[in-house]
């Protein structure tokens, strides 16, 4: 970034951003958390399994829990096949594949506790192994118990945000918006939104990135049940006042959203993050409405479908100092 176009920012940065002015590449992941790497510690330590099973999709959750179940069964019947079929009654012993499916099935009851009865252990290393197993299964599916009810009773804001921000005309400037709206059923009052800015500043040949407050025309929102379109407008106060189509396009920037709302039925907080960076910014254009009334006029459509949809428009022509 060129001095004179550093100078056009008048705005002072912000030091509480949360991150150093020395971080680099995306500061917020479009899953809504920080883009950091920890190192310094083993990956025990490190990783927070039960908030990292509560963050999956509930099709990763799933089919984790899916292939640990295989796996562990494979594990205990490859144990129960090399002690001996010989020391669990009721295997089918033609042929070598039978007996191993037999024995994978005998590890899947002992592991679940269900046990048939058909198939059971003889002698103390197969009672032994069998007994570890039942004890294993218990707690295995107690702690999946416990992340399924995580994953159910924690409150989340379930809201999406548009894939892009807009750079379009408003009131007597021009505007930096996105918009966001609710997916799910859930009754969110209290809204607010604060937004910031990292702008990546060249100073004495170092690239530096600079935090700054972006203040919005609408911070509070009394209750979230349609689309929400936050605009920040680009006026002197501004730290993008002055900026063109190519300045958005050549210059490193992300927008960071921080959104918090009050779930009634949980009675609870709810928080959700995005960002959007340079390639997301579109210039010279503005969102197309995304509710309309419905056909009986009784109830207010909210498509959600259209979040994303924009159309180009002419933006006027102002002047900057230098």
């Amino acid at each position: 970034m060129a001095t004179g176009f550093r100078n056009r920012i008048r705005q002072k940065n912000i030091e509480d951003s949360g991150f150093g002015n020395n971080a680099s590449g995306r500061f917020i992941r479009k899953d809504g958390l920080p883009n950091v790497e920890r190192k310094g510690v083993n990956i025990l330590n490190r990783l927070s399994w039960y908030h990292t099973m509560l963050e999956l999709s509930t099709a990763q959750f799933l089919s984790y829990l899916v292939i640990g179940y295989i796996l562990i069964n494979l594990f205990f019947a490859l144990i129960y096949y090399t002690i001996g079929v010989e020391h669990l009654t009721g295997i089918d012993k033609s042929d070598p594949v039978n007996e191993f499916i037999d024995v994978f099935f005998f590890s899947s009851q002992t592991f679940t506790t269900v046990g048939y009865g058909r198939i059971a252990p003889v002698g103390f290393m197969a009672s032994l192994v069998a007994t570890f197993e039942a004890f294993l299964g218990l707690l295995a599916f107690a702690i999946a118990t416990g992340l399924f009810y995580g994953r159910f009773s924690r409150p989340r804001a379930y809201l999406k945000f548009s894939d892009v921000a807009l750079v379009a005309p408003f009131q007597d400037v021009t505007g930096l918006m996105f918009r966001l709206a609710p997916f799910k059923n859930n009754a969110l009052t209290s809204a607010e939104v604060v937004v910031s800015t990292a702008i990546e500043i060249n100073e004495n040949g170092d690239a530096k990135a600079q935090f700054y407050t972006l203040k919005t025309h609408l911070s509070h929102i009394n209750t979230l049940a349609l689309n929400w379109t936050v605009v920040h407008k680009i006026d002197e106060d501004s730290p993008f006042f002055g900026f063109t189509k190519e300045d958005f396009k050549n210059n490193k920037i992300e927008i960071i959203v921080h959104v918090r709302a009050f779930d009634e039925v949980f009675s609870n907080t709810v928080v959700q993050r995005a960002s959007y960076i340079s390639k997301e910014i579109v210039f010279g254009a503005k969102f197309v409405p995304m509710y309309y009334p419905a056909k009986d006029n009784q109830s207010t459509v909210l498509d959600l479908d259209k979040i994303n949809e924009y159309k180009e428009v002419e933006m006027p022509i102002l002047v900057s100092e230098e």
